[in-house]
């Protein structure tokens, strides 16, 4: 096939020039289209990414609220059934409180819990079942509660989230807070637990407690210790307590400032209690009557301090079913808030008790009484009372809370250390004469 010459060299230079710009317009038309296909697939891939970003937040947001121990509709019904007061109708103690108790799976929680619910009264726990003493002693107690239809949610009262969701879906009546971080001298090794527990996480639970509807009224657990360097006994709720000797004391006087701002501004109804050297069966490892115990059955020594001058140091032990009768006496007592919406309508109550035994005891009278219910005798170490924190003595007038709560302490050392010693055989598996058991 011949090809024109015409079509390979056109005879009209213009022709040319327009048929270059044509194809530069194709050429750039074609670069043009190009760029806004990827712009768009930018943008594009752009939304992509950030619709993956919000659904991975979404999932992650998500996640950790279905792996939370606490939320849903079963446990909305486990907390109802629990909150639930059992009185018979016409009881002539009344239709019964629903109470909040903090630090349920402790010590005193425990058994003001078992009590609460004794009397037909609904209660439900919070506690984080933290490691400052072995967590399985904390478990044991709340399978003791669950046995008697006691539900613990396990969770930390500095999550305001989770109190507020409990206010939510029961209105309770009380709340008796017993959640904090104790010891006295664990709080050299770390003071930030005892800020973040007894201090923030107070007033976390006196927010919630502000904002509720209705306002409930609090009893809480204050200490002995706030009397520091007190040397005016016995100790009472008129003596001064503005020189604290530890850590630990003075987050408890600050609790009682603070709960004393919140009565004042929001009408909470607040009653603090000033427990003193509390012991018996399901008590806390880190007191001394507890560590005495499980030293002398192991053979080991035992270290007790001795005051300036070689004095005994001597404490106020009360023994744990009279701190109860404390406890729950306040919570009868307690008048109501008056607040309403975080708003102070009226005047509400505002109280300070001791409650103690009103009878110290030296120290090595407590290791006597436990030698003789042992039946073991102790190796002892005796040594000067170093500066952690402790106080040479303690000593309540319970006065006060005789005549306004009606607190009569019943129980002597001998005989509540004699009902703790035989917990503390069977709970950690203890023959006489052998060295052997679970701990």
């Amino acid at each position: 096939m011949r090809v024109l010459e015409e079509d390979l060299f056109p005879s009209t230079p213009g022709k040319v020039k327009i048929e270059r710009a044509g194809a530069m317009n194709r050429q750039l038309h074609r670069c043009f289209a190009s760029t806004s296909t990827m712009f768009l697939w930018a943008l594009f891939l752009v939304a992509m990414t950030a619709s993956y970003l919000s659904f991975q937040s979404f999932v992650d947001t998500s996640s950790k609220y279905f792996a939370a121990s606490w939320g849903g509709l079963h446990w909305e019904r486990q907390i109802r059934a629990s909150a639930a007061p059992r009185r018979p109708p016409g009881s002539a103690a009344g239709a019964g409180m629903s109470v909040l108790v903090t630090g349920a799976a402790g010590f005193v929680g425990t058994h003001c819990s078992l009590a609460l619910r004794k009397r037909g009264d609904g209660v439900v726990g919070v506690d984080n079942f933290n490691a400052y003493y072995d967590p399985s002693l904390k478990k044991a107690r709340k399978a003791l509660l669950a046995s008697h239809g006691v539900f613990v949610v396990e969770g930390d009262i500095n999550d305001g989230r989770l109190l507020a969701k409990l206010f939510d879906v029961v209105p309770f009546t009380h709340v008796l807070h017993l959640a904090a971080q104790a010891g006295v001298r664990y709080a050299m090794e770390n003071p930030a637990s005892y800020v973040h527990s007894n201090i923030a996480g107070l007033v976390t639970l006196l927010e919630a407690c502000k904002d509720a509807d209705p306002q409930p009224a609090i009893v809480w657990a204050s200490s002995s210790s706030v009397y520091g360097l007190n040397d005016k006994v016995p100790f009472s709720e008129r003596d001064r307590t503005d020189q604290p000797a530890s850590l630990y004391a003075a987050t408890k006087k600050a609790g009682e400032e603070i709960t004393h701002t919140y009565n004042h501004i929001y009408g909470l109804s607040i009653t603090g209690l000033r427990f003193f050297t509390v012991y018996g069966p399901w008590g806390r490892p880190d007191m001394a009557y507890f560590s005495f115990t499980r030293n002398i059955l192991q053979g080991k020594p035992i270290t007790v301090y001795r005051g300036k001058d070689h004095v005994d140091l001597a404490r106020d032990f009360t023994y744990i079913d009279d701190i109860v009768k404390g406890c729950l006496g306040s919570l009868d007592t307690a008048g109501k808030s008056t607040g309403t919406g975080g708003k102070k309508r009226g005047p509400a109550p505002y109280r300070i008790f001791n409650l103690g035994n009103t009878s110290p005891v030296t120290v090595p009278n407590l290791v006597s009484i436990l030698e003789k219910h042992l039946r073991v005798k102790a190796k002892k170490h005796v040594v000067e009372m170093p500066g952690n924190g402790d106080v040479p003595f303690t000593h309540a007038n319970i006065s006060l809370a005789r005549e306004q709560l009606g607190y009569k302490p019943s129980t002597n050392l001998d005989v509540g250390l004699k009902k703790f010693v035989k917990w503390y055989l069977s709970y950690y598996g203890y023959t006489r004469g052998s060295k052997n058991s679970r701990q």
